[in-house]
């Protein structure tokens, strides 16, 4: 079995703390993975008027978000000013090219992007996604070649641009599966995607009997169970924070099984082009996540 470990990096306190820890942990064990980093204003508390929805107060109650993402964290945007990512972790950043793993653009906005561009046209897309590709450019020096979106929101201008920009890949949905070319309302867009086909962990801790302790053992045996290669999403204030000693369980015991590590780049490089199929693009729920994603079907 092989798994890509796709790195989402939403946060100022996530990138500067544990991001740092990940790229140890990896090292370590001999992982490449793939990178996605928000690079301009941290607005997480923004965010916290979504406490008033039910799914995701649910959420709140089963991941303990406060101490997971800091009080500084949820206050930024609200009653502390943002910190610009990009350049005030520019070395934490730098460092990750340097380790040998992929880096690609999340957003420039986490906040803003997560609320707003499933319901955005090209202009206000164009211009958030130029935004990113400008801070990428700022910190390694040339424009990004792979996109994720932040939260798996996107819109057909998302789809075009990363198309229009030659991107290398873009892992923006969820669902089941290898690499493919969207569709969206019947256009097809030649932009290979990479859906992330297992769950995450705030996905999961507090359903089911999942907890701090037993994760590594639930995702090893879901993996196990379900056919096919995988690509596991983690966030960096999770895995790189509090339940990073369980996520390294995780590692070991798949290293103990034999199971390969690869970057997102190294699973499209091992599919030929000309041979992914077209499969569509829809909105679908996921159990223990708020709101409709982007998902393959």
């Amino acid at each position: 079995m092989r798994v890509a470990l796709k790195v989402d990096v939403d946060t100022y306190r996530g990138t500067r703390d544990g991001l740092p820890r990940l790229r140890r942990l990896f090292s370590d064990l001999g992982i490449r993975a793939s990178f996605f980093l928000t690079l301009g204003p941290d607005h997480t508390g923004r965010r916290i008027f979504r406490a008033l929805r039910p799914a995701f107060l649910r959420k709140v109650r089963r991941t303990s978000v406060v101490s997971n993402y800091g009080v500084r964290t949820l206050l930024y945007g609200v009653l502390l000013p943002g910190p610009r990512i990009g350049r005030r972790c520019r070395e934490e950043l730098r460092a990750l090219a340097r380790d040998g793993h992929d880096v690609g653009l999340h957003v420039y906005d986490h906040s803003l992007w997560q609320d707003h561009a499933r319901f955005r046209g090209e202009p206000w897309t164009r211009r958030q996604f130029e935004r990113g590709v400008r801070a990428f450019r700022d910190v390694w020096d040339r424009d990004p070649v792979a996109h994720a979106a932040a939260g798996w929101q996107i819109n057909e201008a998302v789809l075009a641009l990363e198309e229009a920009r030659g991107f290398r890949y873009a892992s923006d949905c969820r669902g089941p599966g290898g690499p493919f070319y969207p569709s969206w309302n019947g256009r097809v867009f030649r932009c290979p995607q990479v859906p992330t086909t297992l769950p995450t962990l705030d996905e999961v801790l507090g359903r089911d009997g999942v907890d701090a302790g037993n994760f590594p053992a639930y995702f090893e045996r879901l993996a196990r169970d379900t056919p096919g290669d995988h690509v596991l999403t983690l966030h960096a204030e999770l895995e790189g924070g509090r339940y990073l000693q369980g996520f390294e369980r995780l590692l070991r015991l798949w290293l103990e099984q034999g199971v390969v590590f690869e970057t997102l780049e190294d699973l499209v490089a091992r599919h030929r082009s000309d041979e992914l199929p077209v499969r569509p693009l829809v909105w679908a729920s996921i159990p223990g996540r708020a709101g409709a994603l982007a998902t393959v079907v």
